[in-house]
């Protein structure tokens, strides 16, 4: 059976522009890791029942690439969906570590909206599975469009490709799970200063690597210092020099070049 690629993601820059209702509206640079990946596929399996088979700590029902299942049935009533997941199991090779700030759980949602689309002649478009996947997550929408670099606004449904150059990352991560919700209600209570549509729009237009070269990682990132706030050990694992990727756990920085 073929394998999908579901590849994670560091946000070069996560800044809030506001909220809208209990989310939060952000603008931030996504860009694609290509060295780490998980690999999903179907495989033929006994059973009637929806089937997840890897190393997931969480419940079938509370998994994303369940919930994608659940709201590709719900926008397509596709009777070959049904029959699918019927005789098939979607096995995941997990690499991506999970409550990572590296996306894990939406990438593998979006592969897996894909697979189904393509496996099954969907016929759907990428804005219409970006439509259904924003049911699934806020950072499912990137993931769908596949870019190597991407601004992402709103609340995650605008994602506009930003042509650059890939950067090579290292990426660490520290075995903390981090709640997301948890770091996005103490940046509220404790932390709460959007910035305006001219920061934004700046940002928006500068490189990645000059992003890193000029910015902190508390600039960079509004979500650092509420992490830190909420998981004090996080600070016995950053560096300096090192960028925090969405909410945490995991920090990155751009390779050495192995010339100098």
């Amino acid at each position: 059976m073929k394998v999908y690629k579901a590849y994670a993601k560091v946000n070069i820059f996560l800044k809030i522009t506001g909220t809208r209702g209990n989310y939060h509206e952000i603008v931030s640079r996504f860009m694609r890791l290509n060295s780490l990946y998980d690999e999903l596929s179907f495989v033929p399996k006994e059973s009637d029942d929806f089937k997840i088979i890897g190393d997931f700590s969480c419940t079938t029902e509370q998994n994303t690439i369940y919930k994608a299942y659940f709201a590709l049935r719900e926008a397509t009533s596709s009777e070959s969906l049904e029959k699918l997941m019927r005789t098939h199991a979607i096995e995941v090779k997990k690499f991506i570590p999970a409550f990572a700030g590296l996306g894990g759980g939406s990438s593998d949602a979006a592969t897996y909206l894909k697979m189904c689309n393509e496996v099954l002649h969907l016929g759907l478009s990428q804005n219409e599975l970006a439509q259904i996947g924003l049911k699934v997550g806020a950072d499912v929408p990137f993931f769908i469009y596949g870019y190597g670099s991407a601004n992402v606004s709103g609340i995650g449904e605008i994602v506009e490709e930003f042509d650059e150059e890939p950067l090579d990352f290292e990426v660490f991560t520290p075995k903390i799970e981090i709640s997301t919700p948890k770091v996005y209600q103490a940046y509220r209570e404790d932390f709460f200063a959007p910035i305006d549509g001219f920061k934004s729009q700046e940002l928006k237009q500068t490189t990645s690597l000059d992003i890193l070269k000029s910015m902190s990682v508390d600039e960079a990132n509004d979500l650092f210092k509420p992490a830190l706030q909420e998981y004090r050990e996080l600070k016995n694992h950053y560096k300096h020099g090192w960028y925090f990727s969405g909410s945490g756990s995991s920090f990155f920085r751009v390779k050495e070049d192995k010339e100098n």
